[in-house]
């Protein structure tokens, strides 16, 4: 029995639930710019694949799964940066990066399975 609704995807759960530590960490930032492009890819990478599920074949949502592993690395790539810059902890970032690392496994795997 196959997925009936994106809410069933794992990656999709912990995306959400990654997107919530970002923001959680990043809500009282005087880094506007820093923490708005942050925020953002991080929901980008549940709606990407929400949007992919949705949509009509199997390579469109194999699409949105290669967006989401994008918007997951641009994530990843700020909190290296956030460390450099001394907005967040080095312990705090990986765990976050961790957590990145988690998802994109998963979505790799997702990508993989519909490919077969």
């Amino acid at each position: 029995m196959g997925i009936k609704r994106f809410e069933d995807i794992i990656a999709w759960q912990k995306a959400q639930d990654f997107s919530l530590e970002v923001y959680k960490h990043f809500k009282s930032s005087k880094e506007y710019s820093f923490k708005d492009q942050i925020t953002r890819a991080s929901v980008s990478i549940s709606n990407n694949i929400a949007e992919g599920f949705d949509r009509s074949s199997n390579q469109e949502f194999i699409r949105f799964l290669y967006y989401a592993l994008g918007s997951n690395s641009e994530v990843r790539s700020m909190l290296y940066l956030a460390v450099r810059l001394e907005f967040i902890s080095k312990e705090k970032s990986t765990k976050l990066i961790h957590q990145s690392n988690e998802i994109s496994r998963m979505i790799f795997g997702l990508i993989k399975s519909m490919k077969n």
